[in-house]
C-alpha cells in the first residue's frame, strides 16, 4: 500500500511536483535512495524482488506505483515494482511503454502506475483493474492528483483528507521554493484515521481502519508493517531535480537527498 499526492503542469515553479508514501513490512529488505543501473536511474529498491516504488533518470524521466487493494491474487504474478524500472530502462515514450504492458496486464496482481517524461509534458496512468466505463490507459491533465489504492483521484478519505492538505500547505507558500523535508513532515506524516462505517470495505474492519493513515503503522500477524519510507520529488523548469527520501533503517529514521540536471529540450 502507498499513498501520492502530485501536482503537474500547474505550478509556476515547478512542473512536477510529488509526495508518496510507501508502506511495507518492515522486515522487507529495501534498499535506500541511490543512483543505480550503472548511475542510470534513482530511487529507492526493493532488495526483495528488485523493482522500485519510484524511481527517475536523468534523462528527465520518472515512474511510481502502487498497489490496487483487493483481496485476490495471482500466486505468480510478474513483479510490479518492475514496472517502474522497465519504463525509465526503455526510453519509451509514456503512452507507448504504458500500451505495451496492456498486452500482459493479467499477468500482474493490481496496480496502478504513473509514467512521466518532464520534458515532452506527457504523463500517463496505466492501471490493470479500471473502472467499469474507464480505459487502462489514460492521459493525466495538468492540476492536482491523488493516487492510493484504488483508481486515480478515488474519493476515499485519506486520499481527499491528502489533497485539502497539499491545496493548503501550496497556499501558504505561495510562488516560493518548496522546503521538501518540511512539507513531508505537514502532509505524509498524518495519523488521523477514519470512521469504519466510511470506508472501502474490502479487508477487514480492523485492517481497514489501521489502514485509514496517511501515515501507517500497525502489527499484523507476518509483523510490523506500515510507511518506512518517505519521499519528495521536484522538477524545476530548468531541470533541476531535487529527490528527498526519509527512510527507517533499523527503527531509526535517516534522509538523503540527491539533486541532478536535466536537460529540458528533446534530441
Amino acid at each position: 500500500m502507498c499513498i501520492a499526492v502530485f501536482m503537474w503542469e500547474t505550478h509556476p515553479l515547478y512542473p512536477f511536483i510529488l509526495f508518496l508514501n510507501r508502506d511495507e513490512y518492515h522486515n522487507r529488505p529495501t534498499e535506500p535512495l541511490i543512483w543505480w543501473e550503472g548511475g542510470e536511474i534513482l530511487g529507492g529498491r526493493d532488495a526483495q524482488a528488485g523493482g522500485t516504488w519510484l524511481a527517475s533518470s536523468r534523462d528527465g524521466r520518472l515512474a511510481f506505483i502502487t498497489n490496487f487493494r483487493e483481496l485476490q491474487s495471482i500466486p505468480q504474478a510478474k513483479s510490479r515494482g518492475n514496472l517502474p524500472v522497465d519504463f525509465l530502462q526503455s526510453k519509451k515514450k509514456p503512452i507507448e511503454f504504458a500500451e505495451e504492458v496492456v498486452k500482459e496486464a493479467d499477468q500482474y496482481n493490481g496496480f496502478n502506475l504513473i509514467l512521466v517524461d518532464v520534458r515532452s509534458k506527457s504523463m500517463v496512468y496505466l492501471t490493470n483493474r479500471p473502472e467499469k466505463t474507464g480505459n487502462f490507459v489514460t492521459q493525466v491533465s495538468p492540476g492536482i492528483h491523488v493516487l492510493s489504492n484504488a483508481n486515480l483521484d478515488s474519493p476515499w478519505l485519506k486520499a481527499q483528507r491528502l489533497d485539502h492538505n497539499f491545496k493548503e500547505v501550496l497556499a501558504r507558500y505561495g510562488k516560493d521554493e518548496l522546503p521538501l523535508k518540511e512539507m513531508v513532515g505537514q502532509l505524509m506524516m498524518d495519523t488521523t484515521k477514519d470512521d469504519l462505517s466510511l470506508l472501502p470495505h474490502i479487508y477487514s474492519p480492523e485492517t481497514e481502519y489501521d489502514l485509514s493513515a496517511i501515515y501507517i503503522d500497525t502489527t499484523r500477524p507476518q509483523g510490523r508493517y506500515g510507511t518506512r519510507n518517505q519521499s519528495a520529488l521536484t522538477v524545476k523548469s530548468n531541470g533541476e531535480v531535487c529527490f528527498y527520501e526519509r527512510y527507517l533503517d533499523k527503527d531509526q529514521w535517516k534522509e538523503n537527498t540527491v539533486t541532478y540536471q536535466i536537460e529540458m529540450t528533446t534530441k
